[in-house]
């Protein structure tokens, strides 16, 4: 009963969720694309119930990046495997068709009515879905299970906070949690916390995400450019809404325009050309990567800010810095991925909020290859402090080449996990 009162605020949603899609779509355009695929409704012909149909979703950028290296080992398992590919974001579509062979579909994650999800099921036939990280929905999960669909979640996380959200709700979270086949848990934390809403977790695995190697290419033009560089660079990564304001603050308090180059990478492309704007209005110049030839030219050099403005570049962004501030962790946002830093070997500076990561954060702090810092001023400091002194700086930037590989597995005992279900 209480689910069909979610079902019914749900389907009175959807003309909020179409009004909110052509909002978005006027600064990413992505989100106009197939409108009619999140309410069930497809233009592609339906699978074949041949068994053959694995359904993976990665809701975002970095839950696609993180199934890249899964799906490949798949693959390598399972020759005859047709994936389908869901998604809610528009840059996780995107990166998405970077994951597509012949005979795939990508689609977006169906709208959690009854109706879309059926729809989604009987046209797709999936073997087995699994979802990536955090997306679990109550009508998806009870229409999978009602219909013989093994739904699993794998680098499984979940937070305190959204812990405590959950069971706020439990009457609707409960079920849904305990409709899934099977839960693996990045950590024992996360395995506890998942455990609290009922959830049957079967292993704690580790994150694949340090199973992702960075991009070879990326990475040596980065360094490349960095060993050209005059003075040393030092990146903001993927830095969110308020972030840079503050980054800026403490750059023109502190008369700290000269040290080094300071390189942006906001975390959402939408925001691309604002930050350019708050870059600006607080007295600095600004050179956009887009724009950039390679390597950078001597105006871009004489630069106050780089700004990141490109999508899949990281790897060419962690290669060209001396140094990282991580996003997201510096306003009470819980903080972005480190872990594809430590794997380009790029020292990180973290601010106090780091809930989304906690273990990996505090392992990465042990392991010497991240430092915490009380708020943005001390960060700036540290991190300059660090890339003024070279030989610090490499053996910072070599312990975190070696935390990302200690912690490499998580994938090869997620693939077992899904052929021992299959």
């Amino acid at each position: 009963m209480i689910r069909w009162l979610y079902s019914g605020l749900v389907w009175l949603l959807q003309p909020l969720l179409r009004r909110k899609l052509h909002k978005r779509g006027q600064h990413e355009p992505g989100y106009l694309q197939a409108i009619e695929e999140r309410f069930g409704h497809y233009t592609q012909a339906q699978c074949p119930a041949d068994g053959h149909t694995l359904w993976l979703h990665a809701v975002s950028l970095g839950e696609t990046r993180a199934a890249a290296v899964l799906v490949a080992r798949l693959r390598a398992q399972l020759p005859q495997m047709r994936l389908l590919l869901t998604h809610g974001t528009a840059t996780g579509r995107v990166q998405g068709r970077t994951l597509l062979q012949p005979g795939d579909i990508q689609v977006w994650q169906p709208w959690d009515t009854p109706a879309a999800v059926q729809r989604f099921l009987t046209h797709f036939k999936p073997r087995m879905g699994i979802l990536m990280e955090t997306e679990v929905w109550p009508n998806l999960t009870a229409a999978c299970a009602q219909m013989g669909v093994p739904l699993v979640l794998a680098n499984a996380r979940m937070s305190e906070k959204s812990m405590r959200q959950a069971l706020r709700l439990s009457w609707l979270s409960r079920p849904a949690y305990q409709s899934l086949a099977a839960v693996w848990a990045q950590t024992s934390g996360d395995a506890q916390r998942l455990q609290a809403l009922g959830a049957h977790v079967q292993g704690v695995f580790g994150n694949v995400k340090f199973d992702a190697s960075p991009h070879p290419e990326q990475m040596a033009q980065g360094r490349a450019w960095r060993a050209a560089m005059q003075r040393p660079v030092i990146m903001f990564a993927s830095s969110r809404e308020g972030e840079e304001a503050a980054l800026l603050q403490v750059l023109a308090s502190q008369k700290m325009r000269s040290q080094v180059q300071w390189l942006i990478v906001p975390r959402h492309p939408q925001r691309f050309d604002e930050v350019a704007t708050l870059i600006r209005a607080q007295g600095f110049t600004v050179s956009r990567r887009s724009a950039w030839t390679n390597p950078p030219t001597a105006a871009d050099l004489e630069t106050d800010v780089w700004l990141g403005d490109s999508l899949g570049e990281m790897a060419l962004y962690y290669g060209l810095s001396d140094a990282a501030l991580l996003g997201g962790s510096f306003a009470p946002l819980g903080g972005q991925n480190l872990i594809e830093a430590a794997a380009c070997g790029c020292p990180v500076f973290m601010g106090p909020h780091t809930f989304n990561f906690t273990e990996a954060a505090a392992l990465a702090e042990s392991a010497g290859a991240a430092q915490r810092q009380v708020d943005m001023a001390a960060a700036v400091a540290a991190a300059i402090a660090l890339v003024s002194e070279p030989a610090r700086q490499a053996a910072m930037a070599q312990a975190a080449e070696q935390f990302a590989k200690t912690h490499q597995g998580a994938t090869d005992k997620t693939v077992a996990a899904v052929l021992s279900m299959l």
